[in-house]
């Protein structure tokens, strides 16, 4: 009876700060790792942030408090995550972020416009790669 008490006290002094600690924690994340909003539509296959992607084989997806959380049960949820790809292209490190994290600044998730203003239409118009052939600025010819 005696040896049992001080192993019970430390066993509910470890339980009572487990809540604590968990609720302050901010993972370090990986320099690479972007940020998105993921939605699982039908395992392997996500969307992130609208487009279709494919998790890889051994990808592993961590909840807020870094346990493992498998990807069926995330299907029809919208989430805002950290990720990493594997060489392939595929999803392989997925970390669901919680209050302090997501107020983190991270790439990722840049506004994109379809619209032109004012000032920025008088720009000459450049080639980023992606401009369709008959977009092309014109050159006189020589």
């Amino acid at each position: 009876m005696n040896r049992c008490l001080p192993a019970l006290l430390i066993l509910a002094a470890c339980m009572g700060q487990t809540p604590a600690t968990a609720q302050g924690l901010v993972r370090q994340f990986p320099p690479a790792a972007k940020r998105a909003m993921l939605e699982v539509t039908q395992p392997p296959y996500v969307l992130l942030n609208g487009q279709t992607a494919q998790l890889s084989p051994g990808a592993r997806i961590k909840g807020p408090n870094n346990l493992l959380v498998l990807s069926g049960g995330l299907v029809g949820q919208r989430v805002l995550v950290n990720y990493l790809r594997d060489p392939q292209g595929m999803i392989h490190e997925v970390w669901i972020l919680n209050e302090q994290e997501a107020q983190e600044k991270r790439s990722g998730m840049e506004t994109i416009t379809n619209f032109v203003f004012g000032s920025e239409a008088d720009k000459p118009k450049t080639d980023n790669g992606q401009t369709p052939f008959d977009q092309l600025p014109k050159f006189p010819q020589q």
